[in-house]
């Protein structure tokens, strides 16, 4: 079955039907989302609006520490402001917005790399009616993914930060506020299958089988034809994340990073792992213990992805139970 209308969500489409015949245990070496990293130019321009119109919380205000820039390896963000969000949920993934300095030649959805947040929702309609005169951009209307009873409904915004979130509704994940937390990260690259190598064979996700779909409103940002067809699939993390991997036409350049700084627009994804050493990535700095919340001490690193992505890597180790007790 095909969806009824071209939206960004198509890897949720996919998901939908992997679920009902999914069985088996992931052996994922990345193991979670914790944080949506989000470059800004003033957050006075996106933590309001967020908590007006998203009924988001800041739970953690401050700025960047030395220990966390030495991290990143990004120097010149030692000092620059940030706010960490929360859904009204109070589900442990959050949204981090850091101040930013401009970068030319960025623009949203027209670059390689992490390029939309989709966060579950209960109504897409009410919300996109909502957001008139507010600093969100609806670029794609709300819509079914297919045309079935209880089918999931999205829509597409741009937000106050040049943030690109699809909105999502969905029965099959449990969603406890009008607009709860992200499942689903969108990556952008010139080839699936180097996306697919990495994702699937270097962190060890479960991928379902590629397709294609047009997406005319992420075509638009790129400047191709609207029914231009978009290779795509899904990489299962586990039942409460995925990562959508698109990929886009060979016009579409590398993201434009300035030396010492985070990328622009959504710079960068954390996920928990288990052990860093045993991953065989390439670092921009050695990993240490970050002690700022919601590090709370572990060891962190950051890598580059094949798309120019960067994943902030936090050392979880799983604690395995005592079958004696």
């Amino acid at each position: 079955m095909q969806p009824a209308v071209p939206v960004g969500t198509a890897g949720f489409f996919v998901y939908f039907i992997v679920n009902k015949k999914f069985s088996r245990d992931i052996n994922a070496v990345l193991k979670s989302i914790v944080i949506v990293t989000i470059s800004v130019l003033k957050l006075g321009s996106v933590e309001p609006a967020y908590q007006e119109y998203l009924e988001y919380t800041t739970v953690e205000r401050g700025t960047v520490g030395t220990g966390l820039s030495e991290v990143w390896n990004t120097p010149s963000m030692t000092g620059r402001k940030y706010v960490l969000m929360q859904p009204a949920s109070e589900a442990d993934v959050y949204i981090r917005f850091v101040e930013n300095a401009p970068v030319q030649g960025y623009a949203p959805l027209a670059t390689l790399g992490w390029n939309a947040t989709e966060l579950l929702v209960t109504d897409p309609d009410a919300l996109a009616a909502s957001f008139a005169d507010t600093p969100f951009e609806v670029v794609g209307p709300p819509a079914d993914l297919w045309d079935a009873p209880n089918a999931p409904r999205a829509m597409q915004v741009i937000g106050p930060g040049d943030e690109v979130l699809y909105l999502t509704r969905n029965g099959d994940f449990a969603t406890y506020t009008d607009v709860d937390r992200l499942f689903i990260m969108v990556l952008g690259g010139n080839s699936l299958d180097s996306l697919s190598d990495f994702y699937g064979e270097k962190l060890g996700l479960l991928l379902d089988k590629p397709l294609q779909l047009p997406v005319p409103f992420m075509a638009g940002a790129q400047g191709v034809a609207a029914d231009t067809l978009y290779p795509l699939r899904v990489a299962i993390l586990s039942k409460d994340y995925l990562l959508e991997l698109d990929e886009y036409p060979d016009t579409v350049p590398q993201r434009p990073v300035q030396a010492g700084y985070l990328p622009p627009g959504t710079a960068m994804v954390s996920f928990e792992v288990a052990d860093l050493d045993a991953l065989d990535v390439d670092w921009r700095s050695t990993p240490q213990p970050v002690n700022e919340f919601p590090y709370n001490g572990r060891r962190v690193g950051v890598t580059i992805g094949p798309a120019g992505e960067w994943l902030e890597l936090i050392e979880t180790p799983v604690i395995v139970a005592d079958p004696a007790g």
